[in-house]
């Protein structure tokens, strides 16, 4: 298990060393299984999102998932094709699924408190193609009309364009294996499992990439 220190370091200007590192933005890595591709129109179906938190040596490390299965909310529908995909049975009782509701709460609270826990002012989701799990984030948000939504409405880190800069790869499975990460297509499209992945993904660049330099004394 990775030695997390849940006192926040302190970055060069007196804030946190994550708030410090992205303009006071929690990076939270997120992941949506659907009822379709159609934002307005598809369920929203499952969530998980992964905070990134900090190693005792100030290096990025995935924390620990919050993950809901939904109940598709009155006036979506589901493409019986997505489902064929995800593997996702609707009405099985060990989905334990809630509602719409219900569900983003289970999401939201422990990413409130990571984003207070590091200073940060609020979250930036983090996704591979990000505005895709974006779009289904706010979809619920506007049906259930949540008024404590931590993420920013329509800024995202994007893994795709990440990968694509750090190893050249795109497709998640791909950028995972070239960045030396284990990868099991069985368990691909399960919310948790791509989200935890991603999380990896994420920090495994993140660590590459060297910090901004502090800014020289006047």
């Amino acid at each position: 298990m990775t030695d997390l220190d849940n006192t926040p370091a302190v970055g060069h200007d007196g804030h946190s060393a994550m708030a410090a590192r992205f303009r006071g933005y929690l990076p939270v890595v997120v992941d949506v299984e659907t009822g379709g591709f159609d934002w307005n129109r598809h369920a929203l179906l499952e969530i998980a999102a992964v905070p990134i938190e900090l190693d005792a040596e100030g290096r990025f490390v995935p924390g620990e998932v919050a993950h809901a299965h939904l109940d598709p909310a009155p006036g979506t529908s589901v493409d019986p094709k997505s489902l064929e995909v995800t593997g996702i049975k609707l009405g099985h009782p060990l989905r334990f699924a809630v509602d719409e509701r219900t569900g983003l709460d289970k999401v939201f609270v422990p990413v409130r408190a990571a984003v207070k826990r590091h200073g940060c002012q609020r979250a930036i989701l983090v996704g591979h193609n990000a505005h895709f799990d974006l779009n289904f984030l706010n979809a619920a948000v506007a049906r259930v009309q949540h008024k404590r939504n931590p993420f920013h409405p329509f800024s995202v880190f994007d893994t795709v364009t990440m990968a694509g800069l750090a190893y050249g790869q795109t497709v998640l499975a791909r950028a995972v294996h070239a960045a030396g990460i284990p990868w099991d297509g069985r368990e691909a499209h399960s919310a948790v499992y791509d989200a935890e992945r991603t999380a990896e993904l994420f920090c495994a660049i993140a660590n590459a990439w060297p910090s901004p330099a502090a800014p020289a004394a006047a």
